[in-house]
């Protein structure tokens, strides 16, 4: 693992910093400390939080001092256990392309220049890591899109985009887990849920992880989707 900067945030979390870039290794780090400290349950730890490019941990300060656990924390280093227990992770993903899921594919195709059916296979075609969560409970933001389908946002956002829906924004793909705004264009719709409250964990994924987008037709995405309201679809893993 490599060095990192830690400093308080308030008088109850420290912040690790490892760079101050988009950048998969560095993103390796921050998950590799994540589990560094899951797997050693520090007294006092409440919470942690990892971004793209940092570590939030989140104290109890009457259990333990900044001065301690930044200590704790200091002193975790990249092993040959850690390497093994951050093996790939990958999620699949029942994806429904275009049409009224996916409504913005086919401007998009016009714009690069490309079928739909190419744009599907290049999207499908990437196990893509999950960096952080955010913006919305459940929102993954996600690494690895193919520069050949990086699109800008919407000039005018949506005021309400469906919940469930795949899109992509810039340099980077994502899923809407709920109804919100939102300005990334829609390329299709998952019937999994990202986000239920009532469900424990109440978030499907978590950073660290990968997903892979696996293309299913209308009568697929409508059976899975049953299933997942009636809590009897089983996540597939890779």
């Amino acid at each position: 693992m490599s060095g990192f900067r830690m400093c308080p945030v308030g008088d109850q979390a420290i912040l690790c910093e490892f760079g101050n870039k988009i950048d998969e290794k560095i993103n390796d780090d921050v998950q590799a400390l994540t589990r560094q400290i899951k797997s050693a349950s520090l007294r006092g730890v409440v919470e942690i939080l990892p971004t793209y490019r940092s570590l939030l941990v989140f104290y109890d300060s009457s259990r333990i001092s900044y001065k301690k656990l930044s200590k704790k924390i200091s002193g975790f280093h990249r092993d040959s256990t850690v390497q093994e227990t951050g093996s790939k992770k990958i999620r699949i993903v029942p994806c429904l392309y275009g049409g009224e899921y996916g409504p913005d594919l086919s401007d998009m195709a016009d714009q690069l220049g490309m079928s739909e059916t190419e744009i599907i296979n290049i999207h499908k075609s990437v196990d893509y890591k999950i960096y952080m969560l955010g913006f919305l409970p459940g929102f993954v933001y996600l690494g690895g899109l193919d520069e050949r389908i990086h699109m800008p946002r919407l000039d005018v956002p949506r005021t309400k985009i469906p919940e469930r829906s795949v899109g992509i924004g810039g340099n980077q793909t994502g899923v809407y887990p709920m109804e919100s705004p939102g300005g990334w264009r829609l390329i299709g719709s998952t019937p999994l849920n990202f986000y239920n409250p009532v469900n424990n964990p109440p978030v499907l994924c978590e950073a660290g992880e990968y997903i892979r987008f696996e293309p299913v037709t209308v009568q697929e995405y409508q059976s899975i989707r049953r299933d997942v309201e009636r809590g009897s679809y089983k996540a597939e893993f890779v």
